[in-house]
């Protein structure tokens, strides 16, 4: 194989993912047998085998039980509205901002405490073993599983206040920044990182995805005079949905 030339499993898969993304294979449509594939292209059975493992990774195509491969269907992503945190109005920003979008966003939560782990030691500036209140989530568009979030907020800034349960007491629903500011805490910076990796079997099961799907992942912090207040992992599944950021320019 020369310099810069792709394996020739990677060729093959390039091959099928065009007429995938052409109509040549429609959805629901069975994908070439290993033994075709290996015909049509003059391929090994391991390249044939390895060609397909690669769409099947990339969510194109889908084993069912006894029949074979088939193409999956592309649902159009629909966009999941984020502008870091808005001015108090009594409802949580997600529901404000699908509530703009159309959406008709619900959402289930349960909170717990716990001892930071040391990775959400280090984003909330605290020490590992100290105690936050979790929270999971799982945020629904008619009735669809959207996004997963799990909150981490340290005790040592909510804990015996009104605002210890993030869904419980006169605030429960409220977003971050008016839940803070319930306990004289300003919020005064959000910061977010978004990045993708493959969704964690668990998550997968709650969006009702399949194994290899990605799923993009945003960090986020909250902070009133540099100190974090609650930090966030957002989970949202990447070829159902897209997150656009409404910026403000000052």
């Amino acid at each position: 194989m020369t310099f810069g030339e792709q394996p020739a499993y990677l060729r093959v898969a390039s091959d099928l993912r065009k007429k995938i993304a052409n109509g040549s294979l429609p959805p629901h449509t069975r994908l070439p047998s290993q033994a075709r594939i290996r015909e049509e292209y003059g391929v090994s059975d391991t390249v044939a085998l390895e060609a397909r493992k690669v769409l099947m990774a990339e969510g194109l195509v889908e084993g069912r039980s006894g029949s074979g491969t088939y193409v999956r269907e592309r649902p159009v992503p629909r966009r999941i509205a984020r502008s870091g945190y808005r001015p108090p109005s009594g409802a949580s920003p997600f529901r404000q901002e699908q509530a703009a979008d159309g959406a008709r966003g619900t959402w289930e939560s349960s909170s717990e405490q716990e001892h930071a782990s040391a990775s959400v030691a280090v984003r909330l500036g605290i020490e590992p073993g100290e105690r936050v209140m979790r929270t999971r989530y799982v945020y629904r568009d008619a009735g669809e599983p959207m996004m997963l979030s799990t909150s981490w907020e340290p005790l040592a800034v909510t804990g015996r206040t009104p605002v210890m349960l993030p869904e419980e007491g006169p605030l429960g629903g409220c977003g971050v920044v008016e839940r803070m500011a319930a306990i004289d805490v300003v919020v005064d910076n959000v910061l977010e990182e978004v990045g993708a990796r493959p969704g964690l079997a668990e998550e997968l099961l709650a969006l009702g995805g399949v194994p290899g799907h990605v799923v993009m992942v945003v960090e986020r912090t909250y902070y009133a005079s540099g100190l974090a207040v609650e930090t966030a992992d957002v989970v949202v599944p990447a070829d159902r949905y897209r997150i656009a950021y409404h910026l403000p320019v000052r």
